[in-house]
Parts: C-alpha cells; sequence; structure tokens
C-alpha cells in the first residue's frame, strides 16, 4: 500500500511597492491607486495571505504545496502589473487590413462597430471591456489601459471578430490584427 504525503513548506513573496502609491488590502482585495488612477483586484485565494507592511505587499502561506506555490507566483505577477499599469498605461496597436473591401472602424459607445468587412452589409460589433479606451486612425486602432486584462482583452475581441472562417486565408488577408501589444512588437 502506498501512501503520497504532501510535501509541505513555507513559501513567501514579497513585491516592493513604489513610494506615493497608495496600496490597500482587505482580506482577497487589492486596491493601487497613483496619480488619480486607480485598480482594484480580487483574488481567488485559499489558505494563501496577502497582507501589507510598510511599503511591501507579501503573498504567502506557511504550510504551502506545490498548487498553492503556482497561485501565489500567479497572484505576485497579476500585483506587479497592476503596479506597472498605474504608473504607465498599457498600450496595444492593431492594424486594420483590407485587399477586397475598404473596412471602416467606429467606436459607438461601449462597442466598436466594424463595417463592410468582406461586403458585408450587416456591421459586426464587439464589445470594449470596462476600464479601456480605444481610439480610431484610419487604419490603426489603439487600447489604452492602466489594467492590462481589460487593454489585451478589448484587443482580442476586436481581432477575433474579424476571423474569417470557410475562406482561403491566403487569399482573403482581410482582418485586424494586433500589431504590438504592451510594449512588445509582434
Amino acid at each position: 500500500m502506498l501512501i503520497f504525503i504532501k510535501m509541505r513548506k513555507e513559501i513567501f513573496q514579497e513585491i516592493e511597492v513604489p513610494e506615493g502609491m497608495e496600496v490597500e488590502v482587505k482580506g482577497n482585495l487589492i486596491k493601487l491607486k497613483e496619480n488619480g488612477k486607480e485598480i482594484e483586484k480580487k483574488f481567488d485565494i485559499h489558505n494563501i495571505t496577502i497582507e501589507r507592511k510598510k511599503n511591501k505587499i507579501i503573498i504567502g502561506d506557511k504550510k504551502a504545496t506545490k498548487n498553492e506555490k503556482k497561485v501565489i507566483n500567479t497572484i505576485a505577477a497579476h500585483i506587479k502589473n497592476m503596479i506597472k499599469g498605474v504608473r504607465e498605461e498599457f498600450k496595444y496597436n492593431l492594424k486594420v487590413c483590407s485587399s477586397h473591401f475598404p473596412i471602416t472602424v467606429e467606436v459607438e459607445g461601449s462597442e466598436i462597430i466594424i463595417k463592410n468587412f468582406l461586403g458585408e452589409k450587416v456591421p459586426r460589433k464587439t464589445k470594449i471591456v470596462p476600464g479601456a479606451d480605444v481610439k480610431v486612425e484610419r487604419d490603426t486602432i489603439t487600447i489604452t489601459s492602466p489594467n492590462k486584462e481589460s487593454a489585451g482583452q478589448t484587443a482580442a475581441n476586436l481581432e477575433k471578430a474579424t476571423w474569417i472562417r470557410s475562406r482561403d486565408r491566403r487569399i482573403f488577408q482581410d482582418g485586424i490584427f494586433i500589431t504590438n501589444k504592451a510594449g512588445k512588437s509582434i
């Protein structure tokens, strides 16, 4: 008879908070504020504790397993992205490409409307995730947000809205494509 014992050890991660940034930790909710920008995120934590001590956020558990270590590292990465986003916004650039029919893109409220895609009479629509700002200038679309997830999801929604099915991608190369995401060129 085999008995498996989970190895448990003390795992903590410290994240340095820059000066001038307000941090509020209430259980599993973290709020960051600086220069009028605010980001808050609620984390799904089970046995993990999140505390603030002076200018550091400490995440960890005294008896952590491998799975809890993964969750700790994920939460730490999210908090680092939140700190970076409050300091300088994340920026995604997209390019509108059309070879057959000229595509027009408009922003109306919380929706982006794509007209004349492949000559379709009915415009395609996609949602703007709350917290993201969209600017359309001719054939370039710029999405900015202090929250990396909302900027990335809005860009992905746009790219997915113009995905071509049932046609040869080598010939029909029309669409909206991400060219630069969060400072990384694609």
